[in-house]
Parts: structure tokens; C-alpha cells; sequence
């Protein structure tokens, strides 16, 4: 089961949002590495397809901005459709996520290859992989050319979590989540590891 942790168009889904931001769940001008992010977004066919992130940062409270190589099918789906799905890879989806990253769409079936469970987005038109506990549910505002590529800035307008990551307050717990981010020193996927402080209070012993 999955629950609407933050929906733009909703007084509740914006108190989620707010929660959201305190908790530190929205990481402002973080980039991703490789490996770590998901993009799926639906053919003219109607089948999805899913890749790996390189490049992207959040640029807004409900905005991101997305580096894509025009060849990638992603890429020309996301052209096609003006929408797409983000799902953050974890511990317990490591090998599919890996496995997106290594082979082409345009080649091959992903979806049907890896097995997972697609179900289509009630909020725009985009694919939800079901084995990804946190999905964010993204619409483009803009699509430009850079440097060869593609920029794609889109705004967050809904984000799905699984209940099993979810706190007894309904929140997203980040430890239950178990995030993983990719070490490109050593090609490995790392779990990102235990809180060791307080944002916007341990700085303040050195005034």
C-alpha cells in the first residue's frame, strides 16, 4: 500500500510538504549520482520505460532539474508525454536499480526484463514502479537544449510512500526507507548511514 505523502493541490498534502522540509526529506541543491535515481516515463505505445539519473538537483521547494542525454528513450518518452516519475533506489531495490543502469531501452524491455509491477499515475500521465517505496510524481514546465543534451526542470506535484517507510505519524522514515547512494570511487552502492546531529542547531555552540 502507498500513501500521498505530499500533493501540491491539497491543504493536507501542503502541511505533508511542510512536515516534509523539516524533516530534511527535500535535500536542496543536492546532485545524485548514478545508480540512485530513477526516471519513468511512458512511449507513445503506452509501455514505460525506466533509467538511471546521472545528473539532477532539486531547484526549488517543489521543483527539479534533470541533465538527460538526448538518445536516451527516458528522454524522448518524457519529450512525448510532459511527464514522468522520480523513484530513489534503497537497500531492498539495489539489483533492479542497478540493472536499469546497464542496459538500453532501446534495446531492451526493462520493465518486462526486471519483473516489476507498473501502475499508471492518477495524478498525470506516467508509470509508477510499485517496487520503489518513494515515488515522486512529476510534471515538466520546461525542456531545453544544453550542451547536446537535454534540461528538463519539472515540477513535484505528488510523492507516493510505501506505509511501510512511514513513521507512526504518518512521516517518512528515512532510517525504514534505507536510501542508498553510489560511490564512484569504488563503483559501490553505500546505505546512507545513522543521524549524527541536528540541522540549524549544533552550529549554533559556535556562536
Amino acid at each position: 500500500l502507498t500513501k500521498t505523502v505530499h500533493n501540491t493541490g491539497s491543504k493536507e498534502s501542503q502541511e505533508a510538504f511542510e512536515r516534509q522540509q523539516r524533516y530534511r526529506l527535500m535535500w536542496m541543491d543536492t546532485k545524485y549520482e548514478p545508480g540512485t535515481v530513477k526516471v519513468v516515463a511512458y512511449d507513445e505505445n503506452g509501455k514505460a520505460n525506466a533509467m538511471n539519473l546521472a545528473w539532477g538537483v532539486q531547484c526549488g521547494y517543489h521543483e527539479v532539474s534533470l541533465s538527460i542525454a538526448r538518445e536516451h528513450k527516458t528522454m524522448k518518452n518524457i519529450l512525448l508525454k510532459k511527464a514522468f516519475t522520480i523513484s530513489l533506489a534503497t537497500k531492498a531495490t539495489k539489483d533492479i536499480a542497478d540493472y536499469f543502469g546497464i542496459v538500453s531501452g532501446n534495446k531492451v524491455d526493462k520493465i518486462e526484463k526486471s519483473g516489476v509491477h507498473i501502475v499508471k499515475s492518477e495524478n498525470i500521465d506516467a508509470p509508477i514502479i510499485e517496487e520503489f517505496p518513494l515515488t515522486l510524481e512529476c510534471k515538466v514546465i520546461d525542456i531545453q537544449e544544453e550542451l547536446g543534451d537535454y534540461r528538463v526542470v519539472a515540477e513535484i506535484i505528488n510523492t507516493l510512500a510505501d506505509e511501510r517507510v512511514l513513521n507512526e505519524k504518518g512521516e517518512i522514515d528515512v532510517d525504514k526507507l534505507e536510501l542508498i547512494t553510489f560511490d564512484s570511487l569504488t563503483n559501490s552502492y553505500r546505505i546512507l548511514g545513522e543521524k549524527v546531529g541536528q540541522a540549524f542547531k549544533d552550529g549554533a555552540k559556535i556562536k
